[in-house]
């Protein structure tokens, strides 16, 4: 039973936060994409995994720190919005997970690349 109620506080968050990223003034942290949402089993803590494909490391350490500052509002938001008494602290991180998948594809693309090129020699040499 635990478990279904922390999967559906997850989920309300995971719907909540990216219209409470957009009512910031910030146009970086409008156009952030939320990918998941961990909270602790006592739902006083939530990790938040956020995408932004067009920032830079140095323009992701600028958002998360205007993220730390945008901390109050984004908890007041949701409290307004689920009604709930108390809200779970945030530590928002970007999610590295589809990156990692982007270079594993270029790799699996160039090794496909050099077994061709060698295969088309082979079958030159023969």
């Amino acid at each position: 039973m635990q478990d279904i109620k922390l999967a559906r506080t997850q989920s309300l968050l995971k719907e909540i936060l990216p219209s409470a990223l957009a009512n910031l003034n910030d146009t970086r942290l409008n156009a952030l994409n939320v990918v998941d949402v961990k909270c602790s089993r006592g739902k006083y803590f939530a990790k938040v995994f956020l995408n932004a494909p067009f920032a830079t490391k140095q323009e992701k350490l600028e958002i998360l720190s205007q993220l730390k500052k945008a901390h109050r509002i984004i908890k007041e938001y949701c409290l307004e919005e689920t009604g709930w008494f108390r809200c779970p602290d945030f530590e928002f991180n970007f999610d590295t997970i589809l990156e990692k998948e982007n270079r594993l594809d270029e790799i699996f693309d160039t090794i496909q690349k050099e077994r061709e090129q060698k295969g088309e020699i082979n079958d030159t040499c023969s």
